[in-house]
């Protein structure tokens, strides 16, 4: 079925399709540490059992508020007693601890690339649980979607045992959040009903978001193997590359999302004499990007267009370089050094208390990490500041899907409990 579109993404009027289309919810994902009670509740157990008296001082609410979250959640199935867990003597189901229901549901996570779909299965707790990868289909918009959506559902059957909550999907390009709409250039996708046809065939709602602003929200929601604190106060710039390049920044707990769709970095100058697309020479995005690289290795006779039947990938360069290549490590220190000069030209823009790189770009190929913070100290012009990796490592596009399925139960779960249908 082909697709009309009358306007991108964003605008009051839609593709036709997807008025006609009879839609299930799609629900903008709230990228934000949310304040109401019951929020806070859910967030003081996503870290294990924890009893009303602690959850009390972490949220800075009362023991009666506490409790009557506590009782709405339970109620709704989100949370589940420790009894097991209650102080030697105390009496009473308030000395009962608490923690997130971690066993009985599940969401469901997608994240769309221009190459590669990353299919997930996640706890309340937000930990990954399983997934799959599929070729993203590259034949037409309403075949791509249909097909990612179909992918899911059979991935989501095998976890009967589960009942799955909600559906998040991840993606670059512009996205609608209201509506579900996309456009994406790299795939070809203009006003593609991505949320609304996730919707029909999962039968969940569907949450739809910008993939760099999900990955900064999985930074800030999600617990990550390196703990951290602080995250919800200030300001953080998080940047990301693999096959695209962007920025998304988080505010005093909230991740920005401007209204007009997420701002571009892909056209900054490098200074590479890499030919773009736009006409320009030295554009970000194609001059650090995996398939960018990855070509120009091909192009230099460091590693090979193919190896045995099938085509290399940036990976063999990176295994090129780790086993002593001097012309695949000057390629990637290259590529380290213009995104550390890059990095800290942004940097220095927003000036962010913090500094989070994410993408494979980065995580790829460790030894890179050195010269990307010697190329960052040496072009900042301002004070040192807190810059790291991303906890979430060569998973991150995954936590980002993650994040997006669970970002409308994190910040009302009363709310969501009675859209999902397990409360009145």
């Amino acid at each position: 079925m082909a697709l009309t579109t009358l306007e991108r993404p964003g605008s009051a009027r839609v593709a036709t399709t997807a008025r006609t289309r009879v839609q299930r919810p799609v629900v903008a994902p709230e990228f934000r540490i949310a304040d109401n009670p019951a929020a806070a509740v859910l967030r003081a157990a996503t870290s294990g059992p924890v009893s009303r008296d602690n959850a009390a001082r972490s949220t800075g609410s009362s023991i009666a508020t506490v409790n009557r979250q506590v009782s709405s959640l339970l109620a709704a199935g989100l949370l589940r007693e420790r009894p097991d867990l209650a102080t030697s003597g105390a009496v009473g189901r308030p000395r009962v601890p608490f923690e997130i229901d971690n066993d009985s549901y599940l969401t469901l996570g997608i994240h769309i690339g221009a190459a590669a779909t990353k299919i997930v299965v996640a706890d309340l707790r937000g930990r990954i649980l399983g997934g799959l990868a599929i070729a993203t289909p590259q034949t037409g918009q309403d075949f791509a979607t249909t097909t990612v959506a179909r992918s899911a559902k059979a991935f989501l059957q095998r976890w009967h045992r589960r009942k799955p909550l909600w559906a998040g999907a991840a993606i670059g390009g512009r996205v609608d959040p209201a509506t579900g709409l996309v456009d994406h250039p790299k795939l070809g996708w203009q006003g593609a009903a991505l949320g609304a046809i996730l919707g029909d065939v999962l039968e969940l709602p569907v949450s739809v978001a910008p993939h760099v602003e999900a990955m900064a929200a999985a930074e800030l929601l999600l617990p990550t193997p390196e703990p951290r604190t602080g995250q919800e106060r200030g300001s953080s710039l998080y940047f990301y590359v693999r096959e695209m390049a962007g920025i998304a920044v988080t505010l005093d707990g909230r991740v920005h999302t401007p209204s007009s769709g997420p701002g571009s970095i892909a056209h900054l100058p490098t200074g590479s004499q890499v030919q773009c697309t736009c006409g320009r020479r030295g554009c970000l995005e194609v001059t650090v990007g995996d398939r960018s690289l990855h070509a120009r290795a091909v192009g230099l006779g460091i590693i090979p267009a193919h190896n045995g039947t099938a085509g290399t990938t940036i990976a063999d360069l990176y295994r090129t370089a780790e086993a002593g290549s001097a012309p695949a490590q000057e390629l990637l220190r290259e590529r380290a050094t213009i995104l550390g000069d890059t990095v800290a030209l942004v940097r220095d823009m927003f000036n962010p208390d913090r500094v989070i790189l994410g993408g494979q770009a980065f995580t790829g190929y460790r030894p890179g990490v050195t010269h990307v913070a010697s190329a960052f100290r040496q072009s900042s012009s301002l004070p040192p500041t807190d810059i790291r990796i991303s906890g979430f490592g060569g998973k991150v596009q995954e936590f980002a899907a993650v994040a997006t399925s669970l970002s409308a139960i994190y910040a009302d779960p009363i709310a969501a409990a009675r859209r999902i249908g397990l409360t009145d």
